[in-house]
């Protein structure tokens, strides 16, 4: 059993601190509507931290793309990987609602070694199962993000341990976001995920106004850290 894994997401180079100091293992970078940042941005937040940084690769508020969208997002992911980023994250879906593994599978190969997660729009999907299968063998593939449903974990979560707990490859890869609650945790990683993303749980309120608190961060890591340990000496 590995460690697990805290991904937080921040808007700026003021959020990096609160992350760090919780005890994040990556940052998560991306607008706060969910698009892709400016490279100063991204260049910023690089330069105050030294753990990985991964950024969002997303220029509208669909999950599809355009061929004139490809080439600048394949310009844009590189300017961040030049800025320092470790990785990036997109996800797109075709017209049926499907996993693009065409779209996909392109830009992972513009970006050879690079790691890259999926982001929530798995959870648009028409059937989930069948999503992951598309997904199992793009290339460089860390992580999918996920709530079970596009209305979050709330409404997603009983589909998405179901998921889990029936497929280990889908467990090691899942990273649940999305209105993720402390009661969820233990039973996610008893089922054999290892891997969480925190948005607005990282900040006071819930608000997007309010910088990523160290100490809210500190009480995930702690809750991860406990479950891990339980679920390794097979306590329930």
């Amino acid at each position: 059993m590995g460690p697990g894994l805290l991904e937080v997401a921040v808007l700026d180079p003021r959020d990096v601190l609160g992350a760090e100091e919780g005890g994040a293992d990556r940052l998560h970078l991306a607008t706060a509507d969910r698009m892709s940042p400016e490279p100063a941005t991204v260049s910023a937040v690089c330069r105050e931290t030294e753990l990985p940084v991964f950024v969002t690769l997303r220029l509208n508020d669909t999950w599809s793309t355009t061929g004139g969208e490809m080439t600048r997002l394949v310009g844009l992911a590189e300017s961040y990987l030049g800025s320092g980023a470790a990785g990036v994250s997109f996800g797109f879906l075709d017209g049926d609602l499907e996993v693009d593994t065409e779209v996909c599978a392109y830009l992972a190969g513009q970006l050879p070694g690079v790691p890259w997660t999926f982001g929530r729009a798995v959870d648009d999907t028409l059937d989930l199962r069948r999503s992951w299968r598309r997904l199992a063998d793009l290339p460089g593939l860390v992580a999918v993000c996920s709530a079970g449903s596009p209305r979050g974990l709330e409404v997603g979560y009983d589909e998405l341990l179901d998921l889990v707990a029936g497929d280990p490859v889908v467990a090691r890869t899942l990273m649940p976001g999305g209105g993720l609650v402390a009661e969820q945790v233990p039973w996610l990683v008893r089922a054999g995920v290892r891997q969480l993303h925190l948005g607005r749980q990282a900040r006071p309120g819930g608000s997007r106004k309010a910088y990523v608190d160290a100490g809210l961060v500190r009480s995930w890591r702690l809750l991860l850290d406990h479950a891990l340990e339980r679920a390794q000496r097979g306590v329930g």
